[in-house]
């Protein structure tokens, strides 16, 4: 599978999807594409991981490092679709301490709807 970044809004939500692996060699590309975004107005952002296959330490550098821009925006980011291989990735590195892992893009919107002023 090839990488590939894709958005669209959705109910005040910037929807990303990413697809393929996020590793040394795509995560210059998704931070690319992240900070476009960020830059073009998404304040709110739920990162769909359901076609990701691989996640490594250099793409949670990347995702890491845009949570703390969007959050010194008052901006957020939470996850969704997140497989088992990506999920476990997610806990050992205890990053389930800071990001939120959502079920389906109904729960983001909802738990976004109910922390919004």
């Amino acid at each position: 599978m090839d990488f590939a970044v894709e958005h669209r809004v959705e109910q005040g939500l910037t929807v990303v999807k990413i697809s393929g692996e996020i590793d040394v060699f795509t995560s210059p590309r998704l931070r690319e594409a992240l900070l476009e975004i960020i830059d073009n107005g998404g304040a709110h952002l739920v990162i769909d991981l359901g076609e990701v296959t691989f996640l490594d330490s250099t793409g949670l550098g990347v995702l890491v490092g845009i949570y703390h821009r969007l959050r010194a925006r008052d901006g957020s980011m939470s996850f969704m679709g997140v497989n088992d291989r990506v999920r476990r990735v997610f806990h050992v590195t205890q990053l389930t301490k800071i990001f939120v892992l959502h079920r389906s893009l109904e729960d983001a919107i909802a738990a976004h709807e109910s922390a919004a002023p």
